[in-house]
């Protein structure tokens, strides 16, 4: 999954198939130097098996984070596994898994003492835990777990590849470093559909850099059946196709990449709305039950005034530094002119955070998926002498380990 290292004399191909001569790949140094620019000829794994390295580098990260946990969680007296499967949207999904959907705009669920419906959550999570709980001993919740952690492989793989592609091997293993410490990391390891959307983000991106318009349409499809937030990989395909029509490249191949992208998407809508015989069945349940809505980002910047005026939670800080983080990393991918998928991917994620309605604390965990916007700090820390990045990322270990166990033991909503 290695990609070759771009100087400044080499051609390279941007994100809709034209070659630019001239432009620098972001990252600098390429695959095949350390930081310092120098060749770097030694033997080892890593030069041999880049990608393998990447993803025990994440399992060594998140592993760490879940230790951490699972000492408070002892020391406070909690079930370790009952934080990862059995609270919030993990019920959600465990139950649909083994009850199937509900019919109306409320359901019966004294498990988890609600009325709300089901309806909202996509399906591709909960059949995976239902296939895997058909096909191994293993209960639902177990089984969501185990498709969760499988996901978070698949996500770092992809996350490496991307960064590969675009800046460096260097570049890509940091990228999958710093999303494994993000502060809301431990969700990749709770029966959530992080991991599993990111995977199929990170998967469709690489594919539209390299051009694989089936690919990316298919992929970008299979994501609609996950989450909502689908959309913005879906702007990216489509945005990115329109290119390479617009200048004849590929024939046909973008056309149905286009095509292709938004129908999973769509399709759970239009059975939701069959469902509850309404043409807006889901986008009104949304709205009238769960309080979800998309309003422009009226309620994020009327509590953003408040968090900046009145003493609120920490996790409402913590969203708050994190949106004000993602402006400034999305103004130095414009800036550095990062291939136009993760550009729009990354713009895109951000409006449909700050617009979404309500569920401020949230916030920070929405960005889990957007590694994207990562991609600055990790070519910049590709530069770094060694001992300043492995400085940066024991910080941010204790920072993830730490949070994360604040969202599982002291905060009492979801993460």
């Amino acid at each position: 999954m290695s990609a070759a290292a771009a100087t400044p004399e080499s051609p390279v191909t941007d994100p809709a198939g034209a070659s630019s001569a001239g432009h620098v790949r972001p990252g600098g140094t390429g695959g095949s130097a350390d930081a310092g620019g120098r060749a770097d000829e030694r033997p080892g794994l890593w030069r041999r098996y880049p990608a393998a390295t990447a993803l025990v580098v994440y399992v060594l990260l998140r592993l760490s984070g879940l230790v951490i946990l699972a000492i408070f969680a002892h020391r406070a007296g909690a079930d370790f596994w009952s934080l990862l499967n059995d609270r919030f949207d993990a019920r959600w999904y465990v139950n649909i898994a083994e009850d199937g959907y509900d019919t109306g705009l409320t359901g019966d669920h004294p498990y988890m003492k609600s009325k709300l419906s089901n309806l909202p959550f996509f399906p591709l999570y909960p059949g995976l835990i239902a296939a895997v709980t058909a096909v191994t001993p293993f209960s639902a919740p177990v089984s969501a777990l185990i498709v969760s952690w499988t996901a978070g492989l698949a996500a770092a793989w992809g996350i490496y590849a991307v960064g590969a592609h675009v800046a460096s091997r260097r570049a890509g293993l940091i990228l999958v470093a710093l999303w494994a410490l993000l502060p809301h990391a431990v969700v990749q390891n709770m029966a959530y559909t992080e991991t599993i959307f990111t995977a199929l983000v990170a998967w469709t991106l690489y594919a539209l850099l390299r051009r694989q318009w089936l690919t990316a349409g298919l992929l970008c499809l299979v994501a609609g059946l996950s989450r909502p937030t689908a959309t913005t990989v879906a702007a990216a395909v489509g945005l990115t196709a329109l290119v390479a029509i617009v200048r004849r490249q590929d024939g046909w191949r973008p056309w149905a990449a286009a095509a292709l992208s938004p129908l999973g998407y769509l399709a759970y809508l239009a059975w939701v709305s069959d469902r509850l015989g309404r043409v807006d069945g889901y986008f009104h349940l949304q709205e009238t039950t769960w309080r979800i809505g998309f309003d422009g980002g009226v309620s994020t910047f009327t509590t953003f005034k408040r968090v900046l005026t009145e003493p609120e939670n920490l996790a409402l800080y913590m969203s708050t530094l994190l949106m004000g983080l993602a402006v400034v990393l999305i103004a130095l991918l414009v800036s550095h002119r990062y291939p136009l998928p993760l550009l729009v991917y990354s713009i895109a994620f951000f409006v449909i955070t700050v617009g979404t309605e309500n569920y401020y604390w949230a916030k920070g965990r929405y960005l889990v998926p957007a590694f994207t916007l990562l991609l600055p700090i990790a070519v910049g820390l590709a530069k770094a002498r060694r001992t300043t990045l492995l400085a940066v990322l024991g910080f941010l270990l204790v920072v993830s380990g730490w949070y994360g166990t604040y969202l599982s033991l002291v905060w009492r909503a979801s993460p």
